[in-house]
């Protein structure tokens, strides 16, 4: 932009070096609509080119530095004026000077933390972005990119199966056994119900799926409940002795991994939510907190891993070729 209308101004581009073949994710936006972005993981490095081309060829544009700057923030709709940045790294491009020309700058952040996954809530949101900026007396001229994050974990060491009873006194008693605690994304949740005792007349019982989003700290914790899937698995009365299979496939619902505590901002966690309704209406229901976590599509090895596998190839090699120099000289 020129102040007035008078004067030079310039457009910004930001082009990742492999954003032909990096791999694109769906992410929410705030409005609710889905968007595709280039997808990183933490440690990755992120380096590419920021274009500046100038609207006005012949003049020159003065400015006071450039640089790019890669930011993960978080953002609490409540809080919008603060923005709390967990990430913050700069690369200058250019001292300040003037532009004759429009004019490519390359950069390059190495290894980058990216701690978190990226999120948007009904209430919070962490975003990771690229934003380049020309400083200028009156006026900046910026341009941002967003990129999303996602978080890979391993097989947890610990999974437990949940065995858990509900009843009410000489009434009702419900014994319910879930096959583990910690589920990944695109996993089945496997379980049984057995009815040890009923004196009521159950019409019927689902299970579901409950997010909880909790926002803020201390007194002000903010918790807003979204029932993310909802399956009816019986349908009439059960009798005494009576057991009841559930299998739930979980890559069909919009899931994210639990996140608990993240940077002291906000928490994401799941409840698997049993719920019985009786004829007369009431509803009898437990909840129990499930663990999800996002599976790798390929087993990422550090640096470190990659060395030691490299070297034991490399000295089982060596090995091979000993033992076949001693076979032919005892030959």
């Amino acid at each position: 932009m020129s102040f007035f209308g008078f004067g030079q101004s310039a457009e910004i581009d930001i082009v990742l070096n492999d954003a032909e073949t990096r791999k694109k994710a769906e992410h929410k936006t705030e409005d609710g609509k889905k968007d595709k972005y280039l997808l990183f993981y933490d440690g990755e490095t992120v380096s590419g080119k920021v274009n500046v081309t100038l609207k006005t060829p012949g003049k020159r544009l003065e400015h006071n530095g450039i640089k790019i700057e890669f930011v993960g923030q978080i953002e609490l709709y409540y809080d919008r004026g603060n923005h709390h940045e967990f990430v913050s790294l700069v690369k200058d491009l250019a001292r300040p000077g003037e532009l004759s020309q429009s004019q490519t700058f390359d950069f390059e952040f190495t290894h980058v933390e990216k701690p978190y996954e990226s999120y948007t809530g009904q209430n919070v949101k962490l975003r990771y972005f690229l934003r380049a900026t020309i400083s200028r007396r009156l006026n900046d001229i910026s341009k941002e990119m967003d990129i999303v994050v996602q978080t890979l974990c391993t097989y947890p060491e610990m999974n437990s199966s949940i065995k858990m009873e509900v009843g009410i006194e000489d009434c009702l008693h419900i014994e319910f056994e879930y096959n583990k605690s910690k589920y990944h994304l695109r996993d089945v949740i496997v379980g049984k119900i057995y009815f040890l005792l009923v004196r009521i007349k159950i019409k019927h019982m689902e299970i579901g799926i409950i997010k909880r989003e909790s926002t803020g700290t201390g007194p002000s914790v903010y918790h807003e409940n979204d029932t993310i899937a909802k399956y009816e698995i019986m349908d009439g009365a059960p009798v005494r002795g009576e057991s009841i299979p559930i299998r739930l496939f979980l890559a069909g619902y919009e899931l994210t991994p639990t996140m608990r505590d993240v940077n002291k901002k906000f928490s994401v966690r799941y409840y698997l939510n049993l719920v019985l309704i009786d004829e007369e209406e009431r509803r009898y229901f437990k909840q129990q907190e499930i663990t999800l976590w996002r599976k790798g599509d390929i087993v990422r090895r550090s640096m470190s891993q990659q060395a030691t596998i490299a070297a034991q190839r490399y000295e089982g090699s060596n090995s091979e070729t000993v033992s076949a120099q001693a076979k032919e000289e005892s030959n």
